[in-house]
């Protein structure tokens, strides 16, 4: 528990530099658990989510979950400051790019 509390602020700093990305309405956290709340596309909710969901695993060797259009968070303990700057760095890129 002490190690998560020691990364709680780096991740919740690199989680809510995504307000303002393209299609994000709102970025929430609680500690080490975060969640990515996105607008949906007119007529195909969650689809946008799952299209990052997809190009994250698939071109950027990053797991994330989606459930509807919120991309969910919740990194294993094991985590450092590298890893939290490259989902982060990942989702800002994957997110810019998805229409």
């Amino acid at each position: 528990m002490t190690r998560a509390a020691s990364l709680a602020q780096y991740w919740e700093d690199a989680l809510h530099s995504l307000k303002g990305a393209p299609h994000v309405i709102d970025v929430r956290n609680i500690g080490l658990i975060g969640a990515i709340e996105l607008a949906s596309r007119p007529g195909a909710p969650g689809a946008r989510a799952y299209d990052i969901f997809t190009r994250c695993f698939h071109e950027e060797n990053l797991l994330i979950r989606v459930t509807g259009d919120v991309i969910a968070l919740s990194p294993p303990l094991l985590l450092d400051r590298a890893h939290i700057d490259r989902i982060f760095q990942t989702l800002a890129h994957v997110i810019g790019q998805t229409a």
